[in-house]
């Protein structure tokens, strides 16, 4: 029996190994389930334009299972009608089945009616809804629209339609073709078994809730309300039909929440050395990452260079489940370049050195390069081990 099944009551560090085993960073990685498997634990993928080391979305399933080949990320992502993006933490990947869990978003955004505060004719919806039923998939682009700038407030009608019908539920994005959104009708692509369900909202939140609950192992009612940006009402109204137990943390300042699972399983196994994407959602929520492994951690990408303090694209380095030192890649042909590494102690060098040649040989590169280093007395440690 787990230690945990007697007790509402956890220590810091049982909460912090729940949560690494229910992020898949802890514990033998599911290689058969592969990067979908990653998917429906983690219920929600995060994508974003910045490209550095890899895209983001590609960094979180290499984070869990080591070296997965990125054509087969890319595979499990798009193309497959597993899968469709929408609003979620952020602009995510999500899994097909969960296409009722957010009926609630749907219908709230159609009952707002016009979007980012731009106007659409009534005549260019039905018209790309039109088109697409006619034609397939397409991108915004084919579908007639242009923009002069990538920024939202210059889109296209054509461009502002589609994205009003992606946010109502009339069309779904199931692929990207260089990065560009591939929009199709929902009724056509989402299957029929789960496009037919309309779920209602207080269903739709217990539901999320109780998945966000699973995904992040042991939360705050602020951590389950920022996994799928739910707002405190929603939360508070179906928290105690969700499934999950109420616990107490030792030094977390309010009370908690904890899968049953979670519970039940004791979190042991071996720990993944990774460097993680700041889009990963083991640590996407400042405070959460804050409490549980006392790390600060910021995005600086949208920072002026310089009042940066760890680097554009800075990556939390994991080793033994503890965030421990940030790098901050970038790439040079085929060299991986360390523009930045600050490590909390000499004793994870080999851990950092360990994720720096992984990374390297995942991305296709042959050498790896440190510029800047906090601690420069470990330089020629760091550089024998990556030789």
């Amino acid at each position: 029996m787990s230690p945990f099944s007697r007790t509402a009551e956890l220590t810091a560090e049982e909460a912090r190994r729940i949560a690494l085993r229910a992020q898949g960073l802890l514990g033998a990685p599911d290689r058969r389930a592969g990067v979908p498997g990653v998917l429906r634990r983690l219920g929600a993928v995060q994508l974003d334009t910045i490209s550095v080391l890899a895209r983001s979305h590609e960094l979180i399933p290499y984070a869990r299972l080591g070296a997965v080949g990125r054509p087969a990320v890319e595979k499990a992502y798009w193309g497959s009608e597993a899968t469709f993006e929408y609003w979620s933490h952020a602009a995510c990947i999500l899994p097909v089945e969960e296409w009722p869990l957010f009926a609630f978003r749907r219908r709230a955004y159609r009952s707002r009616g016009n979007l980012w505060d731009h106007q659409v004719t009534p005549g260019t919806y039905r018209h790309v809804l039109d088109k697409l039923r006619t034609e397939g998939p397409l991108t915004s682009t084919e579908l007639g629209g242009s923009k002069k700038t990538s920024e939202w407030w210059d889109w296209s009608d054509t461009k502002i339609a589609v994205e009003r019908a992606l946010a109502f539920g009339d069309v779904v994005c199931t692929e990207r073709r260089s990065w560009k959104r591939v929009y199709e009708l929902a009724e056509q692509a989402v299957p029929a078994e789960l496009y037919g369900q309309e779920l209602g909202d207080e269903e739709c939140l217990r539901r999320l809730v109780a998945q966000a609950g699973a995904a992040l192992g042991v939360a705050t009612r602020a951590d389950l309300m920022d996994y799928h940006r739910l707002k405190a009402d929603q939360v508070d109204s179906v928290l105690a039909d969700s499934g999950l137990l109420p616990v107490e943390v030792a030094g977390w300042p309010a009370p908690a929440w904890a899968d049953p699972t979670a519970l039940a399983t004791e979190p042991r196994g071996r720990h993944r050395t990774t460097l993680l994407s700041p889009f990963d959602s083991l640590i996407w929520d400042r405070a959460r990452t804050e409490r549980i492994f006392g790390m600060a951690h910021r995005l600086e990408a949208y920072t002026p260079k310089h009042k940066r303090v760890h680097g554009y694209f800075a990556m939390p380095l994991l080793a033994g489940g503890r965030l421990v030192g940030r790098v901050d890649p970038a790439r040079e042909g085929s060299t991986l370049v360390a523009r930045q590494i600050s490590l909390d102690a000499p004793k994870y060098v080999e851990e950092l050195a360990r994720a720096l040649r992984e990374a390297a040989e995942w991305v296709g590169c042959t050498a790896v390069r440190v510029e800047a280093l906090a601690d420069e007395r470990l330089r020629p440690v760091l550089e024998r081990l990556l030789a």
